[in-house]
């Protein structure tokens, strides 16, 4: 049998920081819902079940969520990007997916978002 890479997924984060250029917008937190996909090999850690060998998304998640309530963006490309690099900095991590939904952002509009993805230079799957 032939192991493809686990995902993880970390789903709807709602959370609220400074985002965008408008005047109100640099005066008054906002929502935005974050999703995380991550792919890495579990198979070390499904073998073994051992806490070792696992993806730390705790920490992982901890760390995004100290950005986004710390910091202050003008975009919604720049936040995505920040958390992208947060989720491909372990290096077990193969590829990386974020989307950054910013609800009410227009007026006839449940949320506008946006989406990135990464991966492993090295990584040919």
């Amino acid at each position: 049998m032939r192991h493809e890479l686990s995902r993880i997924r970390i789903k709807d984060l709602r959370l609220r920081t400074f985002i965008g250029f408008n005047t109100e917008e640099q005066e008054k937190r906002q929502d935005v819902v974050v999703n995380v996909t991550i792919d890495y090999d579990a198979l070390p850690a499904a073998r073994s079940d051992d806490v070792e060998h696992a993806l730390d998304y705790k920490g992982i998640t901890k760390r995004i969520i100290a950005h986004i309530e710390d910091n202050r963006f003008l975009l919604l490309e720049k936040l995505v990007s920040d958390i992208l690099d947060i989720a491909m900095a372990p290096p077990e991590v193969r590829r990386a997916e974020v989307e950054v939904d910013k609800p009410h952002a227009l007026r006839f509009s449940d949320s506008v978002s946006l989406a990135m993805a990464a991966r492993r230079d090295d990584d040919v799957r």
